[in-house]
């Protein structure tokens, strides 16, 4: 059980935490605008307009995230970089994505450029979460990352192959399915709350099916659930 202080609190809502946890767990977890979410809420005899559940969204997505991933186990030492293009209001900005072994989201992080001084802000905004540098780092042959490398963490062992980086250009597909239901970003910052909180959330559902029997997926994600709603202060199932 999470403990309480982890939990936000939920006081002054006149909705109770089970629907406002549905509401965030539907528009973060999967392709889903928010009128959407406001549908599928009205169907169940839930009226509440899609304003209130952006509110919900800003109030609580980053908070479950953060609890999240400080439950989630230690991220492997091995960490794969790569960045990809979001076009916000015509103007070009860099989504820069680091995810673990596991394909685990460690960070994200949007840019206006893809340059060393970008490629540092990243890797010290990494060093700070995760509190311990990879054994390994692997990029594509972009040389920001490697002029980065050296300052930032020059002891660590640097592989540069695209192909070796197909992990963290993996990551970026949920991204991209975003990207199209919301018919873009409005802003710099909002792509940047919303991905922050939306592959926190994602990382406790991210289970690979290759590794587990039917039963045993079932089970991982019947414990995912469990601690979602530990998280969200709201009953499995309701």
């Amino acid at each position: 059980m999470i403990t309480p202080a982890v939990c936000p609190s939920f006081a002054g809502y006149r909705f109770p935490p089970e629907i406002i946890s549905q509401a965030i767990w539907l528009y973060f977890r999967f392709p889903l605008s928010l009128r959407m979410v406001e549908e599928m809420l009205a169907f169940r005899g839930i009226v509440v307009s899609h304003e209130t559940l952006r509110q919900w969204g800003r109030k609580f997505g980053q908070a479950f995230a953060n609890g999240i991933r400080r439950w989630l186990p230690q991220a492997g030492d091995k960490w794969h970089l790569d960045e990809v293009v979001l076009k916000i209001n015509g103007v070009t900005h860099w989504l820069q994505r680091a995810v673990d072994r596991a394909g685990m989201v460690l960070d994200v992080l949007v840019q206006s450029r893809r340059d060393k001084q970008a490629a540092k802000r990243l890797l010290r905004k990494l060093l700070k979460r995760q509190m311990r540098p990879p054994r390994v780092m692997i990029t594509d042959k972009l040389a920001s990352y490697g002029g980065a490398k050296k300052e930032v963490m020059p002891s660590v062992e640097h592989r540069r192959h695209k192909g070796l980086n197909n992990r963290a250009e993996n990551s970026h597909q949920p991204t991209r399915r975003r990207e199209r239901g919301m018919k873009r970003f409005k802003s710099a910052g909002q792509a940047q709350r919303f991905l922050s909180a939306h592959d926190g959330i994602n990382n406790l559902f991210h289970l690979r099916r290759d590794h587990l029997t039917a039963s045993e997926h079932r089970a991982a994600r019947a414990r995912a659930f469990e601690v979602w709603s530990d998280f969200s202060g709201a009953a499995a199932g309701a």
